[in-house]
């Protein structure tokens, strides 16, 4: 399986785009740019999404349709974006399995940029644990709205009307497990 960073490589120089041009266009080092594009490491969505629109392809084109081998141990390198849906970027951190009643997710809650977001809250079977490891996460849950910042953890019966959302301009990085159904 071809990883981001080679994906981002081929496509950089079928483009004639120098390291260089790329890195000063991103706003990364060289190196850093670098390493991300030879797998050594990985990159954070916003400049992901940067990528894809100075190379003119969506994000989605970098991201592999095939199912990794199945394993107990899922590297870094093989994570892949499950699904994109209402700002919020989903990724996989584990094989995935019928037989598995939990699925473990980081989430990146796109910027809000100004623009309020209208967020319903919602039930559904299961429970979930979320922790924020960056910026801060607006946790809706009953009539009670909670402000969740690094290090913060909630955890909950997914039966309870709940949502969250970004109501800053930064990206918010959470860790999310959940029973396997769907939630966001």
């Amino acid at each position: 399986m071809e990883n981001i960073g080679a994906k981002v490589k081929k496509l950089r120089q079928e483009k004639n785009l120098t390291l260089r041009e790329m890195s000063e266009k991103i706003n990364l080092s060289t190196g850093y740019l670098s390493q991300f594009e030879r797998g050594i490491t990985t990159i954070a969505v916003e400049y992901l999404y940067k990528i894809s629109d100075i190379l003119g392809v969506s994000i989605n084109y970098f991201f592999s349709e095939s199912e990794p081998a199945d394993s107990i141990v899922l590297r870094s390198y093989e994570q892949s974006v499950s699904k994109i849906l209402n700002q919020c970027v989903y990724r996989s951190l584990s094989h995935t399995s019928a037989e598995k009643n939990m699925a473990p997710e980081i989430v990146e809650l796109l910027p809000a940029m100004g623009k309020p977001e209208v967020v319903k809250v919602y039930p559904h079977e299961g429970e979930e644990f979320v922790y924020v490891l960056q910026g801060v996460l607006t946790l809706l849950f009953e009539d009670e709205e909670y402000h969740l910042y690094p290090g913060d953890s909630a955890h909950y019966l997914s039966d309870t009307p709940h949502n969250w959302m970004n109501e800053t301009n930064d990206v918010v990085k959470i860790l999310v497990v959940h029973s396997q159904t769907e939630i966001c």
